[in-house]
């Protein structure tokens, strides 16, 4: 991630992208980590997120919040790292909208076992020299997931989201928007 200044990544890029946006668009940082002890705090009624975290269990977390919301959207993408095999180029998103109290897409851990039943821990969990560590990523993947949110977000905006999840990989250039029905 790029930044044009030092210091905290979420205060840093609000004010850029607020800048940017010449003023017309407020974005509220929120400087600490998503846990269960402030997840009410920091997602209310009617929040749209935007959730691309490198751990399973803070997705857990986030998707929790949202199950207990009236009204909500959640946009999260993720990718596959380099790792274990596996060359980084894989990556998907999901959306998850509660309207009127009820599930209007599935949330996260309906059909994604390692967000149900994560075996990583929180970022707030863990000490600075795990922190530190971290699976290298690929740019290309990162950005598609960030273009694939955004084409998600667009879509529910205007009325034509017409997908649960879209599954991508940069390197086959192919993009799979997954349909699932009411849950």
């Amino acid at each position: 991630m790029l930044f044009h200044g030092h210091g905290n990544k979420a205060i840093s890029k609000a004010t850029e992208l607020t800048s940017a946006c010449g003023g017309r668009l407020t974005i509220i940082p929120v400087p600490r980590y998503v846990t269960p002890g402030n997840a009410r705090r920091v997602i209310g009624e009617r929040s749209i997120v935007f959730l691309a975290v490198d751990n399973h269990r803070t997705r857990q977390c986030v998707n929790s919040r949202f199950r207990k919301l009236a009204d909500g959207l959640l946009v999260s993408g993720g990718n596959d790292a380099i790792e274990n095999g596996r060359d980084g180029t894989f990556g998907n998103v999901m959306v998850y909208e509660r309207a009127r109290g009820r599930d209007v897409t599935s949330p996260l851990t309906r059909f994604h076992p390692e967000i149900a039943r994560p075996a990583d821990k929180r970022p707030d969990q863990l000490g600075c020299a795990l922190l530190a560590q971290s699976s290298p990523q690929r740019l290309f993947t990162n950005l598609a997931v960030a273009s694939a949110m955004l084409g998600a977000f667009y879509a529910w905006l205007t009325g034509k989201l017409e997908y649960e999840e879209i599954f991508l990989n940069v390197a086959s250039g192919r993009m799979q928007p997954v349909t699932r029905g009411a849950p």
